[in-house]
């Protein structure tokens, strides 16, 4: 039997044929349309967002588009650069360059949704707590559960592979009053394939210690770090993450705050008969998180989760030294949401 041989460009159609049929069943699990504004396809009445650019109403600050604006479905918002429907799919695309107006906290751009359970910011009905907050009650919500299917389709490509900031970003989390008990992170290093899938809890030390140092001169509110598929600490030279995410393939992940604990569940090949599944527990409310007794926990803390893009590149030379050298270069960090569910 003669043996047929394919080219490189004709495996690479397959594939990217394969690809966009995944992208197109995906869609369509999900009801999307092409045709229609983010807030047509998904319920963004408990989201507000800022993107990477200036606003015009407040001055050195990025642009923030509220929860009333964003979710009009009648005279809808999206951005051309930054948030937009996906013409061939209609997946929610995110998009944040290495450089541009960030909020006054952060030397990193996003493209990212923050949930508003209310409509101020001070008020504790904005956001939710554990079940054992001393005042529970105040609050928003006692938990809830955030559900995304996406896939992320760039991050930059320039960046110091020693920074674990350079070539990743930030697709979900909790944020606290301070600290992130929770931050869903995707890396790859532009030699690899293949991305690596972690997260993170941040330690959450008493207010005086929260910009403390320890014997080692590092801070005591430090990030913990978990590999779900892939490894998120990977340098040049290192082996291709074949058990990690591609750009551009589709997978999910689910948050669930219950009581005072949080499940996170991540699946790869979501919508095959062999998904991989990884699932993790935590107890908020606890503290002492892998015996870091600095640890406090999150009982006496409100939180709010956060979707989109949050790029972890910047031009800062001890964070992630990344370059600017524009969108054609690769400098830029996008994702595209298939589904994305906040039920609180």
């Amino acid at each position: 039997m003669r043996k047929i041989h394919l080219s490189l460009l004709t495996a690479s159609m397959i594939a990217g044929s394969a690809a966009a049929s995944i992208e197109l069943d995906t869609a369509k699990q999900f009801n999307l349309d092409p045709t229609h504004a983010p807030s047509q396809n998904f319920d963004l009445s408990k989201w507000k967002i800022t993107l990477p650019e200036l606003s015009t109403e407040k001055a050195g600050k990025a642009l923030e588009i509220d929860k009333q604006q964003l979710s009009d479905t009648q005279t809808p918002y999206s951005h051309p650069q930054w948030f937009y429907t996906d013409k061939n799919t209609g997946a929610l695309v995110f998009i944040a360059p290495n450089e541009a107006p960030t909020t006054p906290n952060s030397k990193n751009t996003r493209s990212e949704l923050r949930a508003m359970l209310a409509d101020k910011y001070d008020e504790p009905k904005n956001n939710f707590v554990v079940a054992s907050h001393p005042n529970a009650s105040e609050y928003g919500a006692i938990g809830g559960q955030l559900k995304a299917t996406l896939s992320v389709d760039q991050v930059s490509s320039s960046g110091n592979d020693k920074k674990n900031g350079a070539f990743a970003v930030v697709i979900g989390q909790i944020h606290g009053s301070d600290n992130e008990p929770l931050k869903i992170v995707y890396r790859k290093l532009p030699e690899h394939e293949y991305g690596s899938l972690a997260w993170s809890y941040e330690l959450n030390p008493e207010p005086k210690l929260q910009d403390a140092l320890d014997s080692n001169g590092k801070k005591l509110r430090q990030d913990i770090r978990h590999n779900v598929f892939g490894k998120y600490n990977l340098r040049k030279g290192a082996s291709d993450p074949k058990d990690g995410i591609k750009l551009g393939e589709i997978f999910a992940y689910e948050v669930n705050v219950e009581g005072d604990n949080m499940k996170l569940t991540f699946t790869k090949n979501p919508n095959s008969d062999k998904p991989i599944v990884k699932t993790f527990d935590v107890n908020l409310a606890q503290g002492n998180y892998q015996d870091n007794k600095v640890d406090l926990g999150y009982k006496n803390d409100w939180m709010y989760y956060k979707a989109g893009v949050y790029n972890q590149c910047n031009t800062n030379k001890s964070s992630s030294d990344c370059q600017w050298r524009g969108m054609e270069a690769g400098d830029y960090t996008q994702a595209s949401f298939y589904q994305l569910e906040l039920k609180q």
